[in-house]
């Protein structure tokens, strides 16, 4: 609407009209008052029958109180991935819901400067994130986007035990005492925020394209016919369009979990989207977002530009690619908030911190185990060991009359492979403790 200058005091704006930041001096601008957001009620996790506190319960599928059996199903709706998405525009995000619609208290970690949401009430004394014990908690801060969907946990707290044993218990190289560590009884549920994004992509590339020929030619030298193959070059362009769908944005920042580890995770299940509801938190974790909507949608480009190059790639007809360029231009770009399932164990092993997730949908595990290196030494001496050995054999005889060029030049094979394979297991074995 238009502005007025500070000087016209005879002018009022109309009802519905609020004044608002002007980029001109001198100029004040007004602009549509943004409709009230309605605060909702706070959900209350009281067993209607025993007063006692419920929690959601993955067996049953609903809220449910340990002490006198009372089951209540969670009034969601599955939507799947036709779940609502928004476009990025101010009014949807400043029309959006505010904090959990439950009543909440914030665990802040001094250690780690995590912050997770826990059910009002709860007594935590250990962050699920670096296993520090200094914690304190506070009053959740109503600040934060509402989750619209999340995906509700399916395995079950008593089953990562197992899961988490069996991965554990893989390899040779990681020390037997893992099994039965304490790590396997202190898993925490906690629902991780993720962001997800839909686009269309038109890319258009341009590069030098080589094509093979083979032609024949004669060998004066060798006095025979020989063929040859040469790379004719030639500008080329071409278009491709893609759809992105889905594609998954943590709102967790790495300072808290590894998204190496969140990424082995991979995938997630969003057919099992449902509506958000704060029955589902009940005697459960949840962080709000650490990485806002604006700074989630700068990393989602870089992944849609990737694969928008890969495509382009893919278009060409051969594999002789040079000064490649691209431009990709994004339209109907969408988001939403969502809720995704994993079980946190955070566990100390010769003070050095470790941790572990298990997918709470379908039960995939990955993490971080610490590694026996004098084991990682042993075999990379074994591999080294065979080459070095016929060297030593070798080089005597080769003083002694020549008899030695054989061994000295298997030796020097297997030794470069043993190099090879060893750097190999050295790289490996940093990944494992990597995560």
């Amino acid at each position: 609407m238009p502005g007025k200058t500070k000087h016209d005091q005879s002018w009022s704006p109309p009802e519905l009209y609020a004044q608002v930041e002007s980029k001109v001096p001198g100029v004040v601008v007004y602009a549509p008052k943004p409709e009230p957001i309605e605060e909702d009620q706070s959900s209350s996790f009281k067993c209607p029958n025993c007063g006692a506190t419920v929690t959601y319960n993955v067996a049953a599928g609903g809220i449910a109180c340990e002490y006198c059996g009372y089951i209540a199903p969670v009034h969601s709706m599955q939507v799947g991935r036709t779940a609502d998405e928004f476009e990025f525009t101010l009014e949807t995000i400043s029309q959006s819901d505010r904090g959990w619609g439950g009543e909440r208290q914030i665990l802040h970690c001094d250690s780690c400067g995590a912050a997770l949401s826990i059910p009002a009430g709860a007594l935590s004394t250990t962050c699920p994130f670096c296993a520090s014990n200094q914690v304190n908690v506070t009053a959740s801060l109503e600040d934060s986007l509402r989750p619209r969907f999340l995906v509700p946990f399916k395995v079950k707290p008593d089953q990562n035990k197992r899961l988490a044993a069996a991965w554990l218990g893989k390899g040779w190289f990681h020390p037997d005492e893992l099994v039965s560590n304490a790590v396997l009884r202190h898993f925490i549920g906690v629902y991780l925020p993720f962001w997800t994004f839909d686009a269309r992509v038109d890319a258009s590339w341009r590069a030098q394209v080589g094509y093979e020929r083979v032609e024949r030619h004669y060998n004066a030298h060798e006095k025979r016919w020989e063929t040859r193959t040469r790379i004719d070059w030639r500008w080329e362009n071409g278009a491709v369009r893609l759809n992105i769908d889905d594609l998954l944005v943590t709102g967790t920042s790495p300072k808290h979990v590894s998204q190496r580890i969140l990424k082995d995770l991979y995938p997630f299940q969003l057919k099992d989207l449902v509506t958000y509801e704060p029955d589902y938190l009940a005697g459960w974790r949840a962080q709000a977002y650490e990485i806002p909507l604006r700074d989630a949608w700068e990393t989602g480009k870089q992944a849609i530009r990737e694969q928008a190059k890969r495509a382009c790639h893919n278009d060409i007809p051969t594999h002789h690619v040079r000064n490649f360029s691209m431009t990709a231009d994004l339209a109907d770009e969408s988001w939403r908030y969502i809720l995704l399932p994993v079980y946190l164990a955070t566990y100390k092993f010769t003070d050095r911190v470790f941790q572990i997730m298990v997918n709470g949908q379908t039960g995939a595990v990955a993490g971080q185990k610490p590694v026996v290196w004098w084991k990682v030494w042993l075999v990379i001496a074994a591999m080294l060991s065979p080459g070095f050995i016929l060297g030593l054999i070798g080089l005597p005889l080769l003083l002694l009359g020549g008899a030695g060029v054989v061994p000295i030049g298997i030796g020097i094979i297997l030794f470069v492979i043993g190099v090879v394979m060893s750097i190999i297991l050295y790289n490996k074995a940093q990944s494992w403790e990597a995560g």
